[in-house]
């Protein structure tokens, strides 16, 4: 079993940055993929960013490419996302996610343990 939380989440103005924490409590964190998702009001739960279980291998939507930053620190359980040059439809609740490292899949049914969300708003 694995217990996610995120934090981080916030207004921010566009062109800014957040970097979301997820804090991950149960057992063989180390050995578990991690990924981020979103979604927004009446619309499907969307890949963002993947890390393997050593951090060797990471993946990106690519409307985040080259903007958001996956990373994890296996001794304090933690993965996060940095997020730079933020844009307004950016805007919507972000959601870490935890599942046995078969390699890379992008698609939320894949993953077993999720967290709450934290909400993210990006104004102009």
């Amino acid at each position: 079993q694995v217990q996610l939380v995120e934090s981080g989440g916030g207004l921010v103005q566009a062109g800014g940055s957040l970097r979301l924490s997820c804090a991950a409590s149960g057992r063989a964190f180390s050995t578990y993929a991690m990924g981020w998702f979103r979604q927004a009001p009446g619309k499907e739960r969307e890949f963002v960013s993947y890390i393997s279980w050593s951090g060797g291998n990471t993946y990106y939507a690519d409307s985040v490419k080259g903007r958001f930053t996956i990373s994890r620190d296996n001794d304090e359980n933690t993965v996060y996302l940095q997020m730079n040059s933020l844009k307004p439809e950016d805007t919507t609740v972000y959601y870490c996610a935890a599942d046995n490292d078969y390699g890379f899949v992008p698609t939320p049914g894949s993953y077993e343990y999720w967290g709450r969300g934290t909400q993210v708003t990006v104004f102009s």
